[in-house]
């Protein structure tokens, strides 16, 4: 294999000199399994290298190394190409820098100083995916799909996913400025944020009435499946639950192992997501276990556009092994895995090894789940209408004594989240139903 290389200048031929060994002879990357056999080696893999194409990348490295109008270390262009690469591939594989890969573990491991959104791209826009709950963004109101057109006064235009999250995340108590245009709105909205310490906490759960049960899960973490586990044990101390809403609105994914345990607390058989990529370890099953700690309580799933990735699994077993009945929205359509891998500077990668398929089969990747009771967000409202004469219009009528604080806050709670309240009226339908049957 040969390559005429006189038509190039010399800072061309070095960097060509350069590139071919290390393409020809490199070394695996070791967090990556070789199929049975292969050999990395063996030129045989390279025999279709477009030779010509490199030849025509250090031409473009020699001209912007002479002519660009500043310059530009050898290091710097290095890194732009690699994170061009990566960029190109899809939204969610890039090349991370020393803090990037900081960043990325401190996220992973549930505590970094931020706004607390899940951030991803589209058309080449930087979208919010869900911001998390209790965060400075979710109490400033972003929303899923809101384009983040600026961050303190620079475009996002342009800008990759990486760069963008190092922009916002920060010090505590520092302020971040953001410029978002939400669909349907021409003039954009600005928002002022102060970062705090994000520590995601992503199981909550209460009772929303007497037997029914209320488990959130904000995004999943590795403990995620056993404070889960506990939640529901204890909603069911005073007696049995006759009906439980799993909330995975807005939440962002997380763990894959983690969305395989919840999905496992409803499940006592049957295939729970399985992972198919071009590399041997990437093709993984995973089924649901004999016990269940949730029985077979009725399960409503609530799910919307925020709802990615880790949530979608769960979801979609639950749907395709008819465990639960799946109500909101659309969810988001992130059906693909990454996988992070270090390098040995320090720097790392976030790749793209595989894409995940429900139990029957489906893909979620830009499709999502498609909810089996459309119920979109809202606020309850009380028609007007003609007055009628009741109990309390008569004179000297018996009192009725003042309901629970805590009863009052809930049936305030439920007015004004209108998924919520349909998803516990068809509970309480799918009880009476079975009642009824037996």
């Amino acid at each position: 294999m040969t390559l005429t290389v006189t038509e190039v200048s010399a800072p061309a031929k070095r960097l060509l000199a350069t590139l071919l060994p290390i393409a020809l002879l490199s070394a695996p990357l070791p967090l990556l399994a070789q199929p049975a056999g292969s050999n990395v080696a063996d030129a045989s893999i390279y025999d279709e290298l477009p030779l010509e194409d490199i030849q025509t990348f250090a031409e473009v490295f020699e001209r912007i190394k002479r002519a660009y109008v500043e310059e530009v270390d050898d290091r710097t262009l290095l890194r732009n190409a690699m994170r061009g690469m990566l960029n190109e591939l899809d939204p969610h594989s890039a090349y991370l820098d020393e803090e990037e890969y900081r960043s990325l573990r401190e996220s992973t491991q549930g505590e970094f100083g931020g706004i607390g959104i899940e951030v991803g791209t589209e058309n080449g826009q930087l979208m919010v995916i869900t911001p998390i709950d209790d965060t400075p963004a979710s109490r400033a109101g972003l929303q899923s799909r809101d384009l983040i057109i600026a961050i303190d006064g620079t475009p996002t235009d342009g800008m990759s996913l990486q760069e963008a999250v190092t922009l916002m995340r920060g010090d505590p108590d520092t302020d971040i400025r953001i410029s978002v245009l939400r669909s349907g709105e021409d003039t954009p909205r600005e928002f002022t944020l102060t970062r705090e310490i994000i520590r995601s906490e992503s199981v909550k759960h209460e009772l929303l009435e007497s037997g029914y049960g209320y488990l959130r899960i904000s995004q999943f973490q590795s403990r995620t499946p056993e404070q889960a586990r506990e939640a529901l044990e204890q909603m069911s101390q005073e007696q049995p639950l006759e009906g439980l809403i799993l909330d995975l609105r807005n939440n962002p994914g997380g763990v894959l192992q983690a969305a395989v345990g919840i999905a496992d607390l409803f499940l006592d058989e049957g295939l729970i997501v399985y992972t198919e990529g071009r590399l041997s370890d990437t093709e993984m099953s995973f089924s649901a276990s004999p016990t269940t700690p949730a029985g077979d309580v009725p399960l409503v799933v609530l799910i919307n556009g925020g709802s990615a990735s880790a949530a979608e699994i769960v979801a979609g077993a639950l749907q395709d092994q008819r465990r639960g009945v799946i109500m909101g929205t659309n969810s988001f359509g992130k059906g693909s895995v990454q996988q992070i891998m270090p390098l040995g500077n320090g720097e790392g990668l976030k790749l793209t090894t595989a894409l995940y398929y429900t139990p029957n089969g489906r893909s979620i990747q830009a499709q999502g789940i498609e909810p089996d009771v459309d119920v979109v967000r809202g606020r309850l409202e009380v028609a007007e209408s003609r007055r009628e004469i009741r109990e309390a219009d008569l004179e000297g009528h018996l009192s009725a004594q003042q309901a629970p604080r805590d009863r009052q806050e809930m049936a305030e709670r439920l007015l004004n989240d209108y998924q919520l309240s349909e998803a516990l009226n068809l509970l309480k339908a799918l009880n009476v139903v079975d009642r009824q049957r037996r």
